[in-house]
């Protein structure tokens, strides 16, 4: 158990070891700067990436909102495509799967938004649909992506791709660097507030 525990724990080590740290400062860039227009930050993804499309999508909504969230006028505009089940199986079910997350771009999204990809391999077809339609539209386009960045890599603006081919280590590398991103945001803006208030 020990010479497993240190190897597993040792492979997602190496993960956080070779991110990029300048991609991580672009796309949190992007996304402040998203916040700072209260443009929408649309989020998409998978399987375990819906679940952590889902809660990014929570965290940028409400956790950067700081210490006293309900006083807070001027708030991250989030949606996860990945939460209408009715309208993701109205799509599904009459189109086709990989329509789910472009069709309702089409619906939501205005030039100068974000779309946020979260997908391990970067090749699921939805995810290429949704990048595609998202380029059309006039969105900025960020990945968090595995497996060397797939189809989706060529399709982004920016991104952050973890250096694995282990679903379970990308997927959770993912959701720590959501975390880690949502932490960060939410010190900017209560320093982007302090000086408005302060003037």
């Amino acid at each position: 158990m020990k010479t497993f525990l240190e190897e597993y724990f040792g492979s997602i080590r190496s993960c956080f070891d070779k991110i990029p740290h300048e991609n991580v400062e672009g796309i949190l860039h992007v996304l402040l700067e998203a916040y700072t227009r209260q443009a929408t930050v649309f989020i998409a993804g998978n399987g375990g990436s819906a679940s952590t499309a889902s809660h990014f999508a929570c965290d940028l909504a409400k956790t950067t909102l700081g210490p006293e969230p309900m006083k807070k006028q001027k708030r991250f505009k989030t949606v996860s495509l990945a939460d209408n089940i009715a309208l993701l199986t109205a799509w599904a079910n009459d189109e086709g799967y990989e329509h789910v997350f472009s069709e309702q771009l089409k619906n939501l999204a205005r030039k100068g938004d974000v779309l946020v990809v979260i997908s391990a391999s970067g090749n699921s077809p939805n995810i290429i649909k949704a990048l595609e339609t998202a380029r059309t539209l006039g969105l900025h386009t960020i990945g968090l992506l595995g497996f060397g960045g797939g189809k989706a890599a060529g399709l982004v603006d920016e991104s952050i791709v973890i250096e694995s081919h282990d679903y379970g280590h990308v997927e959770g590398v993912h959701s720590v660097i959501g975390h880690m991103m949502t932490s960060r945001l939410r010190k900017l803006i209560l320093e982007l507030n302090d000086v408005s208030d302060g003037e």
